[in-house]
């Protein structure tokens, strides 16, 4: 497992738990099962505490874990029939944004998502999950297609933000991700967006401008990097604490806000200590919301969307 700066002694606790247990097993008759019950008993007292009490820079830690569950796994444990669909009749294919056919509990739906990559080749492949003009454009493509055949769209947003360089403003990057929002807005089919790691800036905006949107519970959402803001308020990254605080982009600061609508628990840990639980949870949230909107006219739904981001931060900014 990777472990993050502020789980260091998590890391030693667990790691002695593991070492008594490889003794055990080079040497039979050695009991120590139940020291390695005790250290294990710690370890699961340390990992509460400190995930029960995460600043804001940590929690945009854990939400850039390496060992997070990224869009690729979604699609995997959550859909059916996933059937991808890839580029944008225009210039490219672009691998930082995957999208497609697929089923939802049954439901036909259109998915479409940022994919980080899971190593050094695949990171490379996808950009980091930062996409090009061409993915957003991608993203409007295959939103289009489903307000054609009135299915539903989903996103799972996992983006640092829109990938800044020279190529992608000479194709146009603000354009494409302003259409990608105003495409967001016009569709006549339920939209849902999670948050599942990073939503930076308006590369994030682009696709999760819907009727519902949640957050996992270490996610973080906000118009600029922690390190981004520090190095323009204070000319000094090192002040990204002080920067993420500032920001309010942890769930908990945007649900208050009226930002998202819900935060989706992770198992204690985050989400990369039980993947499997953490994409269960918002595969049910999704079922439950599809329902919900079932059968809404696409008028009304634009309304609702509408509405929902007009109110935006008027609910607890004072406070």
């Amino acid at each position: 497992m990777n472990y993050l700066e502020f789980e260091k002694p998590l890391a030693e606790i667990e790691g002695k738990a593991s070492e008594l247990r490889a003794m055990g097993r080079a040497n039979p008759e050695m009991d120590v099962e139940k020291e390695a019950a005790a250290l294990d008993r710690k370890a699961s007292e340390m990992l509460a505490q400190i995930y029960g009490d995460l600043s804001a820079w940590r929690k945009c830690q854990v939400a850039r874990h390496p060992d997070r569950p990224h869009c690729r796994d979604y699609i995997e444990a959550l859909f059916t029939d996933f059937t991808p669909l890839a580029g944008d009749r225009n210039f490219a294919e672009d691998h930082a944004v995957m999208g497609g056919l697929a089923r939802l509990e049954g439901r036909a739906v259109m998915v479409i998502g940022q994919e980080k990559g899971h190593d050094t080749k695949s990171r490379i492949e996808r950009n980091f999950g930062m996409a090009r003009p061409e993915g957003y454009r991608k993203a409007i493509r295959l939103m289009d297609l489903a307000d054609r055949f009135g299915l539903p769209v989903v996103t799972l947003v996992d983006t640092p933000g829109a990938y800044p360089g020279k190529g992608a403003e000479e194709r146009g990057q603000s354009e494409a991700i302003a259409r990608a929002t105003e495409k967001c807005l016009a569709l006549g089919v339920p939209m849902l967006s999670v948050i599942i790691g990073e939503g930076g800036s308006g590369g994030a905006v682009a696709f999760a401008t819907a009727n519902r949107v949640a957050m996992l519970e270490h996610s973080i959402y906000s118009v600029i990097s922690p390190e981004g803001c520090a190095s323009i308020l204070w000319k000094d990254a090192d002040k990204m604490r002080e920067a993420a605080e500032a920001l309010h982009l942890t769930a908990q600061d945007l649900s208050g806000l009226g930002v998202i609508d819900r935060v989706v628990k992770e198992p204690v840990g985050g989400a990369h200590r039980d993947r499997a639980a953490a994409m269960a949870a918002v595969g049910a949230l999704l079922a439950g919301w599809l329902k919900d909107l079932d059968g809404k006219a696409a008028k009304a739904l634009r309304q609702d969307r509408r509405q929902k981001f007009l109110a935006m931060g008027s609910q607890g900014l004072a406070a």
